[in-house]
């Protein structure tokens, strides 16, 4: 059974707060670590839950998926645990991104970006 409006609207409150709590910790860990968000409707399996980590450079990005990748699928699954929520973690829904492929593909356009997926 789908879940109601309010208790969506509390899932993705919790949600929010525990990646903003994965955010901080990768800050200090990940080199050229700069944001995350994640995209798709908690209720919907048609468009399911993605985290998005993003990074300052294509350079940054590349390092990443080959030195902390294990690391960004742990702080991941940390914090969707804390959120409750179950899903088995693969590279289609951890994406790895950056602010320069952004700016030269988008123009920096990141809701433009997100919506592409």
């Amino acid at each position: 059974m789908p879940a109601g409006k309010r208790e969506l609207a509390r899932l993705e409150r919790l949600l929010i707060t525990t990646l903003t709590e994965a955010c901080e910790t990768a800050k200090g860990e990940i080199k050229g670590f700069t944001w995350l968000t994640h995209t798709g409707d908690l209720n919907a399996v048609a468009h399911p839950l993605k985290v998005i980590w993003v990074f300052e450079t294509l350079a940054d990005r590349q390092l990443a998926q080959i030195e902390a990748k294990e690391r960004i699928f742990e702080l991941t699954a940390i914090a969707l645990n804390e959120a409750g929520i179950e899903l088995k973690l693969t590279d289609r829904n951890v994406r790895f991104d950056s602010e320069q492929e952004c700016q030269n593909i988008q123009g920096g356009d990141w809701q433009k970006r997100l919506a592409k997926d």
